[in-house]
């Protein structure tokens, strides 16, 4: 954080919104801060000539590159509209005067109704249902249902406490795993990382919900997916260098494990060769963990009062402050 000499108002700030309904965040906040000058962009190649004047990037933390960065001395501010800002924390990336926020915890609705979508369509075999649909082919079985069934949600977030909670609700038996966390609301239990492997073993449901670092990369590897039982699922709504791709591709066309539902990968776009776009077992869906036809809302939640302390200059009141190389 700036010193105190710093807290104070910085007067007329240039603010860059950069993202697909750029103009709708203009919309509500220009009213509101006449003293500040707004720029609604939905292309980062729309916005080289803005970039040496901005102070303040409004945008997803992955839509903000080192070049816009470099290109922008007078930046001070990046508001990221995700949760997930390590995009942005990765050392070297941001000078250490800028500040970062981050919209954590607005998307807990939105990213517990995804995770329940894949449990309950993967558990049930709705691919299955939707193939005969289309042959008009009348076959019934039985449904699975949630109760009963023991979910391991890694990662100990606002996100995961969310979504453990409406878990609780469905009879499911919860069990969280965290490097910094013993204990946490509607968890029935909570193991140390050093531990994942043992409780992999007892899920019905492994679903990552953990942020990605240098300490997260591959955690879910071949050893974990071996523990995991030949019934249980795999859920993948977190970030796609948290799990070894290659090896769950190995061990669902090997059978060893029921079948995954992904949201998030490696490389995005998923390339159209890879072969997890023809299992009969895996639900893709194109990294809409976050979104919500409510996340310009949402996300206003954060960024106007956000907006309002920095114009002030009070600093202190930010919220979702990110630390990084400072």
């Amino acid at each position: 954080m700036p010193p105190d000499d710093q807290l104070r108002g910085f007067g007329v700030t240039k603010v860059l919104i950069l993202y697909q309904h750029a103009q709708e965040y203009r919309d509500f906040l220009a009213p509101r801060f006449p003293e500040v000058e707004f720029h609604a962009l939905t292309e980062p190649g729309q916005a080289g000539h803005l970039l040496p004047d901005v102070d303040v990037m409004v945008a997803l933390a992955h839509g903000v590159s080192r070049e816009m960065i470099a290109a922008a001395p007078q930046l001070k501010w990046i508001q990221a509209l995700t949760t997930g800002t390590d995009t942005l924390t990765a050392p070297g990336v941001l000078p250490p005067h800028i500040l970062l926020t981050s919209t954590r915890g607005i998307h807990r609705p939105q990213m517990s109704e995804l995770a329940f979508l894949h449990m309950i369509a993967l558990s049930r075999n709705f691919l299955k249902m939707r193939a005969n649909q289309a042959e008009a082919k009348w076959e019934r079985w039985n449904q699975p249902i949630l109760e009963d069934k023991t979910i391991v949600i890694v990662g100990l977030g606002i996100l995961a406490e969310h979504l453990a909670e409406r878990c609780k609700l469905f009879g499911m038996h919860v069990i969280g795993v965290s490097s910094g966390r013993s204990e946490a609301p509607h968890f029935d239990e909570v193991v140390p990382r050093e531990k994942l492997r043992e409780v992999a073993a007892r899920a019905d449901f492994l679903l990552l919900l953990v942020p990605y670092s240098q300490a997260t990369h591959h955690l879910v590897n071949a050893d974990v997916l071996t523990a995991m039982k030949p019934s249980a699922f795999l859920i993948n709504i977190a970030r796609g260098g948290v799990l070894d791709e290659a090896a769950l591709i190995a061990h669902l066309q090997a059978g060893k494990i029921a079948g995954a539902g992904l949201d998030i990968f490696s490389r995005q776009p998923l390339p159209p060769d890879n072969p997890l776009w023809t299992m009969p077992n895996v639900i893709i869906t194109p990294n809409i963990g976050g979104h919500s036809d409510k996340f310009v809302a949402q996300s206003l939640a954060v960024v106007e009062p956000n907006l309002r302390a920095f114009v002030e200059g009070r600093l202190k009141d930010l919220q979702n402050v990110v630390p990084h190389e400072r």
